[in-house]
């Protein structure tokens, strides 16, 4: 039905007659002429019709905007004063000389050209909204960047392949969406959250090198860069370290970034501990584009007469640290309030801190609420500690390390932002030696940190059982930005050392045997040493689109409530398929008799 796509125009096909078809983007009349521009996925196209040909020129008068047209016209360059620079197709137009109207459209729920459009509007007329040229660009990137990781992949061996949609139920950290079945009444599939235990099967079968871009599904709340159902990139490998993996998944990346955005990322990526991460950022995702550091003060406060600082420096898990700000003894008090409110959002009781207004006239050039409980001499400590000068402001946080990690990193980023602190544009790290296990204070047990398959870095069972809480996993992190793009891990590779964790993680034999079964048995078949990453795929094109929600590069994507604007899912099912199932919907309230 057409020749060329509209973006596809320019000046070799001058006087050359094309055909176009795609949507109207806007139509105008000019002292008895009609322009209108043509949209379809390539760009737009002007097109003039004259009064002097009746006919097309009676129909051109007719359509609207998003009309969806086939126009047949003669390429021509644009008069002198009627450029248009910033659009590829500026310097040519089409004389049309025929229209015809494939559809006409009611009128849009809102213009494409806006700016600012309520998330909800957009995501119910979600199919007029992945015409804007932000989001037809923000797709092809996504596909272009599937293209480039499967070719890398190709490419060093690596076979793609399916594993399961409908699958059992395993433990892997957020709720499953469960799948009833018809066949066999009562019982339940589940949609995976990963296909972390088939992929592991795969190099137990011998594929060696695998991936998938897998679809993955998580029951679990939401926000920006999450959603229930999502798309990673997953691999596993045989007979390779950490040190052989990473490096080839380094390398996957700095590829994709050089091909797609012309960006030549470091090589090596920077290696950082789980332990130095989380003291010098508070998080085992730092953004190292932000040069801002906690300063450890717990060894300063145990004796001050102030309790906020003196009892969580006196505590096994407290934590008092230091966040100096260069140049932010010039924001206005209004602004800190700001900040104070932004923190405890984030679970902060109180936001301490102090202006450093002239640090040569000691503490009269100081200007804080805390100062006459801390003293001199600890005062001065601070300032030598965090390196605090004139015209620089010290936050301070304290309490329970957690929850002082959870407050200051978050406004450690906000800071950067609001203030324009980065120091670089993309800085990726990897993120090592994490621990193996977390104490569940509240169910008085070792979880897993990642998952119950990833190798301990120590090969000793009796070790690894003396002392869980310091004991370190052979895990990595792919981190860029702040947002982690990818985590992955060595695999445990043998019977007694996958068993030994499960009674570690308090599941118990008959437990492991109807949750992992198949996977403890097909351990006893000789299994090689594997491991394997995964890359949220949404994220990583989320990133490198320069959007601020993995919902503008996902096309039908959820809401922050899980549920589909657009179709109204999910929905109530028909009582007759229920019957069939054997189900019985007990609505919130009401006794299940």
């Amino acid at each position: 039905m057409r020749s060329h796509y509209c973006g596809q125009l320019d000046t070799s096909l001058i006087g050359q007659e094309v055909e176009l078809c795609g949507w109207v983007n806007r139509r105008r009349d000019h002292g008895g002429v009609i322009f209108i521009d043509l949209r379809d996925r390539e760009g737009l196209a002007q097109i003039v019709f004259d009064p002097d040909q009746p006919e097309p020129f009676s129909i051109a008068d007719q359509v609207r905007n998003e009309y969806v047209l086939r126009i047949t016209g003669k390429v021509r360059a644009r008069p002198e004063g009627a450029l248009n620079p910033d659009l590829a197709t500026g310097q040519v137009e089409i004389l049309g000389r025929s229209i015809e109207i494939l559809n006409t459209a009611r009128t849009p729920p809102f213009q494409l050209d806006e700016e600012h459009i309520n998330d909800d509007t957009r995501l119910r007329y979600r199919y007029v909204d992945l015409r804007r040229p932000v989001m037809q660009h923000n797709l092809r990137l996504r596909s272009r960047v599937c293209r480039i990781l499967r070719n890398h992949l190709d490419e060093r061996g690596f076979i793609e392949t399916e594993t399961p949609i409908l699958t059992k139920a395993t433990p892997e950290g957020a709720r499953d969406y469960l799948v009833p079945s018809r066949t066999h009444p009562g019982s339940f599939f589940a949609l995976p959250q990963s296909p972390q235990l088939f992929k592991q099967l795969l190099m137990m079968s011998g594929l060696d090198r695998y991936y998938q871009v897998a679809r993955c599904f998580r029951d679990e709340d939401l926000r920006a860069d999450r959603q229930p159902e999502f798309t990673q990139l997953d691999i596993e490998t045989s007979f390779m370290n950490e040190e052989e993996l990473t490096g080839i998944m380094e390398g996957m990346i700095r590829q994709l970034f050089q091909e797609v955005l012309d960006i030549r990322l470091p090589d090596p990526f920077p290696r950082m501990t789980y332990a130095e991460a989380v003291a010098r950022f508070g998080t085992d995702r730092p953004d190292l584009r932000n040069p801002l550091e906690f300063v450890e003060l717990r060894d300063l406060m145990k004796d001050v007469d102030f309790k906020v600082f003196a009892a969580p420096a006196n505590l096994e898990d407290g934590r008092v640290v230091a966040l100096k700000l260069p140049g932010g003894a010039s924001l206005t008090r209004k602004e800190i309030d700001d900040y104070t409110t932004f923190a405890g959002r984030h679970g902060a009781q109180g936001l301490a801190y102090i202006k450093v207004n002239d640090s040569e006239t000691g503490m009269a050039g100081l200007q804080s609420p805390i100062l006459k409980f801390l003293g001199d001499s600890v005062t001065t400590a601070v300032l030598q500690r965090t390196g605090a000068v004139s015209g620089d402001l010290i936050f301070f946080g304290a309490g329970k390390a957690r929850a002082v990690n959870d407050f200051l990193n978050p406004l450690r980023n906000k800071l950067a932002e609001d203030l324009q602190l980065y120091t670089s544009v993309w800085a990726p790290l990897w993120v090592v030696d994490f621990p193996m296990f977390e104490y569940n204070e509240p169910e008085k047990r070792w979880n897993p940190l990642h998952h119950p398959f990833t190798a301990p870095r120590i090969d000793s069972i009796d070790e690894m059982n003396a002392s869980p809480g310091t004991c370190l996993s052979r895990a990595y992190d792919m981190v860029l930005n702040g947002t982690e793009l990818g985590g992955g891990s060595m695999r445990i590779h043998r019977p007694e050392m996958q068993e030994a964790v499960f009674r570690l993680l308090g599941i118990g034999e008959e437990e492991a045997r109807e949750k992992f079964g198949f996977l403890i048995e097909a351990l006893h078949y000789g299994c090689p040493p594997h491991g394997g990453i995964a890359f949220g795929l949404d994220r990583l094109v989320m990133l490198m689109a320069g959007a601020k929600s993995i919902r503008d590069v996902i096309a039908f994507p959820k809401t922050q409530t899980a549920n589909c604007m657009l179709t109204e899912a999910p929905s109530h099912a028909p009582d007759a398929q229920l019957r069939e199932l054997g189900i019985r919907v007990v609505k919130p309230g009401e006794k299940n008799r």
